[in-house]
C-alpha cells in the first residue's frame, strides 16, 4: 500500500487535531497555524489527485482493516480529490483575505476559538468528501451543520444571532430528513457502504413494485440537503446567514459547506444509488424543475437587493440552481456540468464574499449601493478582483462562468430531451441577462464617481498595500484560478470525467 492512500485519512485527523489545539494558543498563534496546516492539507489533496490520476484508479483505505460490509471505508478517486484541492484553497484564501475583518468583528479572546470551529468545519468537509459510507456522511454533516452556525454567530451583532438561530433550525429540519432517508434507503438495501448500496438496489429496482420504496427513501434525502444547500425554494435563508456574517465565514458558507452538502448528495445519487436506478424515479425531472426556478427567482431578488452582500447571497441561491440543473439532466455529462459548476462558483463567490467588505471600509463602511460609489477607485486592489467575480457570474468568455455555461449547453444538447434542450438554453439567456444586470449596475457604481472625488478621498488606499498582503495574496490566487478555470476548462473536465468513471 503506497503511503499516500493515508493522505485523505490524515487530512481529517490533522483537522480534527488542530480544532482543540487552537483553542490553548493566542489569536496570531491560531491564524498562523492554520494558515500553516491548510497548506499542509493543499499538499496531501494534491498529492492524491496527481497519484489518482497517474495511475488511472481510485484506491480505499478500509477503517480498522473490517472489511465490507462492517468497515468503515475512506475513498480516493481524481474526483474527490480534485473537490478536496478546492475546499483546501478556498479555505486558506478566505483565511489570509478575511483576517483584518476577523479581528475586526469579534472580540480579541475568541479569536482562537473562532479558528477551533474553522479546523472542526474543514475536518466535516474533507470527511464528506472522502468517505465511502452514507451514516458516516451523515455524522460529518451534522458537524458541518453545528460549526457553519458557530463561525456565524460569533460576529455578535443582533443580525447575525437571529441569521444564526434560523439557519439551526432549518439545518437540522434538513439534517433529520436525511437521517430518515438513510434508515429508509438501509431498510430497503440492507447496506449503509456506497457500493453494496448500489449493487443491492440495482437487483431490486427490476422490479417496478420497489421503485416507490426507492423514490421515498431518496426522495427524503435530497429533500434535506435540499434545505441545508439553499434549493428553490427554501433559500430565503442566504441573505442573511452569508449577507452578515464576518466575510472568512460568508465566503466558507457560501462557497464550500453548501458544495459540501450538493457533493454528498451526488455520491448517492451517482456511487451509491446509480443513475440507471434515479433515472426510473421522478427525482431528477424534479430537480430539473426546481433548479430552473432558483436561477430565476435568485436572479430576480438580487436585482432588487439593497445592498451589496444580499445581492451576491441572492445570486448565490441563483448558482446553487445551476448545480441542480445540471443533476437533474440526469445524463454523465450533466453530472460533469454540475461539478464543474461547483468548482465555478466556489473560486467566483468566494472572491466575492471576500472584497465587497474591503469595498465597503473604503465607504463609510456601508455596504448600500449608494454608498459604495466610486469605491473601485478608494481601493483598486479590491475593485479589480470583484470585477474579475462579477464578470465570471455573468458569463464572459475568459472566466470559469462562461465555462460552466457553455457545459451545461453541451450537456443538455447531448441528452438528445427537445423540451430540456429549450428549457435550459432559455434559462442560459434569461439569467445571463438578468446576471449582466444587476453586475454590471453595481461595477458601474463602483468605477463612476460623479463627484470625481474618489481618488481624493481620505479613505482611499493605494493599489498595492503591504499591510494586506495577505488579502492580496488570497485575491490573486482566486483570479488565476478563475481565468484558469475559463481558459482550460477541457484539462479540468477531463479529471472530472476521469473521477466519474472511477465512480463506478
Amino acid at each position: 500500500m503506497s503511503f499516500i492512500w493515508n493522505f485523505p485519512l490524515f487530512t481529517v485527523l490533522l483537522s480534527l487535531f488542530s480544532g482543540p489545539l487552537c483553542m490553548m494558543l493566542s489569536a496570531k498563534a491560531a491564524r498562523n497555524y492554520t494558515i500553516a496546516y491548510e497548506s499542509v492539507l493543499i499538499g496531501m489533496t494534491g498529492s492524491v489527485l496527481a497519484y489518482t490520476l497517474k495511475t488511472g484508479t481510485s484506491f480505499t483505505y478500509t477503517m480498522g482493516e473490517f472489511p465490507a460490509p462492517w468497515g468503515n471505508e475512506i475513498r480516493a478517486g481524481s474526483l474527490e480529490a480534485l473537490i478536496a484541492l478546492l475546499f483546501s484553497v478556498v479555505l486558506l484564501c478566505s483565511v489570509t483575505a478575511g483576517y483584518h475583518f476577523i479581528r475586526k468583528d469579534m472580540d480579541e479572546s475568541k479569536i482562537n476559538l473562532y479558528f477551533t470551529l474553522l479546523n472542526l468545519l474543514t475536518a466535516a468537509l474533507m470527511a464528506i468528501v472522502w468517505t465511502n459510507d452514507v451514516f458516516t456522511g451523515y455524522v460529518f454533516l451534522e458537524i458541518l451543520t453545528l460549526t457553519s452556525c458557530g463561525i456565524l454567530i460569533v460576529r455578535e451583532i443582533g443580525r447575525t444571532t437571529l441569521a444564526a438561530v434560523r439557519y439551526m433550525i432549518l439545518n437540522l429540519m434538513g439534517s433529520g430528513l436525511f437521517l430518515m432517508g438513510i434508515v429508509l434507503l438501509y431498510d430497503v438495501s440492507g447496506h449503509l457502504l456506497m457500493v453494496p448500496i448500489r449493487q443491492s438496489l440495482r437487483e431490486i429496482s427490476s422490479d417496478p413494485a420497489a421503485i416507490p420504496a426507492i423514490t421515498m427513501a431518496v426522495g427524503i434525502m435530497t429533500i434535506g440537503i435540499a434545505i441545508k444547500s439553499g434549493l428553490f425554494p427554501f433559500y430565503f435563508w442566504m441573505p442573511d446567514t452569508y449577507g452578515w456574517a464576518t466575510p472568512t465565514s460568508g465566503a466558507v458558507l457560501s462557497a464550500l459547506v453548501s458544495k459540501g452538502y450538493i457533493f454528498l448528495l451526488f455520491k448517492i445519487y451517482y456511487r451509491a444509488v446509480g443513475i440507471d436506478v434515479m433515472q426510473k424515479t421522478p427525482i431528477l425531472k424534479i430537480l430539473f424543475v426546481l433548479g430552473i426556478c432558483g436561477i430565476i427567482a435568485g436572479s430576480f431578488n438580487a436585482i432588487r437587493a439593497s445592498n451589496i452582500n444580499r445581492m451576491i447571497a441572492f445570486s448565490s441561491a441563483a448558482q446553487i440552481g445551476y448545480i441542480y440543473m445540471g443533476i437533474g439532466i440526469g445524463t454523465t455529462a450533466g453530472f460533469a456540468a454540475a461539478l464543474f459548476q461547483i468548482l465555478a462558483h466556489a473560486l467566483t463567490k468566494s472572491l466575492l464574499f471576500l472584497t465587497a467588505p474591503y469595498l465597503a471600509e473604503v465607504s463609510s463602511d456601508s455596504l448600500k449601493f449608494h454608498a459604495l460609489q466610486g469605491s473601485a477607485h478608494r481601493d483598486p486592489a479590491a475593485g479589480m478582483m470583484f470585477t474579475t467575480g462579477a464578470l465570471s457570474m455573468i458569463g464572459i468568455p475568459v472566466f470559469a462562468g462562461f465555462a460552466s455555461k457553455l457545459m451545461f449547453g453541451q450537456a443538455v444538447v447531448l441528452g438528445g430531451v427537445h423540451w430540456r434542450i429549450l428549457a435550459v438554453l432559455a434559462t442560459l439567456g434569461i439569467s445571463s441577462v438578468l446576471n449582466a444586470f444587476y453586475f454590471i449596475r453595481t461595477l458601474i457604481r463602483i468605477y463612476y464617481d460623479p463627484d470625481e472625488q474618489a481618488k481624493s478621498s481620505a479613505n482611499s488606499r493605494s493599489a498595492f498595500d503591504l499591510s494586506r498582503a495577505g488579502f492580496g495574496f488570497a485575491g490573486f490566487v482566486l483570479v488565476v484560478l478563475n481565468v484558469f478555470l475559463g481558459l482550460f476548462s477541457w484539462v479540468v473536465s477531463d479529471v472530472i470525467y476521469r473521477g466519474l468513471g472511477m465512480f463506478l
